[in-house]
């Protein structure tokens, strides 16, 4: 088991590593931000968006929460989009989930859990929706974590920001794609929004 220290030696090492490649980019990083891309994504500690994309500091702003929702009344999730659109100009929203989220499979076994029940309602919502759908699915939780992410990336497109954005021309899509934990591939689900179906 790592302990604090063993992880800020850690990131001393991979701090190195990454002043070997490029030297100024600490020094860049810390005037400004300028990330292109925002992910919306689970908690869930196996899907990093970063390391997933191949991406280095700065090319992702992140929010992350668990089963990856973007609901109305979440303020935390809709300030970090409306910093991201209309502060930081990202260009892409990716919403990304992945197979075996525990978060969708506690929505769908439906059994008391506490304080996470209410958020999970969001999900049952959809199950309840796509009912006639998943009674002929024989991995019902895969293509539950597809529906959501499909719903999430409609919630996104129905927020005020990214109506106002596209309103105002700004060059914006909303993506939706799934991590695979057994294969580390990402799989794009076609389910993109910009301003064209707004």
């Amino acid at each position: 088991m790592k302990t604090l220290n063993d992880i800020l030696e850690s990131n001393k090492n991979w701090a190195k590593n990454i002043q070997n490649k490029d030297s100024e980019l600490f020094k860049r990083l810390s005037k400004a931000q300028s990330p292109e891309f925002l992910w919306i994504g689970c908690s869930d500690s196996r899907v990093p968006a970063s390391e997933v994309c191949g991406a280095g500091p700065g090319e992702f702003f992140v929010h992350r929460n668990i089963a990856n929702l973007v609901v109305e009344n979440d303020l935390n999730c809709l300030s970090v989009i409306q910093y991201a659109v209309e502060a930081l100009k990202v260009k892409e929203i990716i919403v990304c989930g992945h197979y075996g989220c525990g978060g969708v499979q506690a929505a769908l076994d439906d059994k008391p859990l506490g304080l996470i029940d209410g958020w999970l309602e969001n999900i049952k919502t959809t199950i309840k929706e796509k009912s006639s759908e998943l009674s002929s699915c024989e991995d019902k939780t895969s293509r539950m974590v597809e529906l959501n992410v499909e719903k999430q990336v409609a919630n996104i497109a129905n927020t005020e920001i990214v109506k106002n954005a596209w309103k105002n021309n700004q060059e914006l899509r909303v993506h939706g794609i799934v991590y695979d934990l057994a294969s580390g591939l990402l799989k794009d689900l076609g389910v993109t929004l910009d301003q064209a179906q707004a």
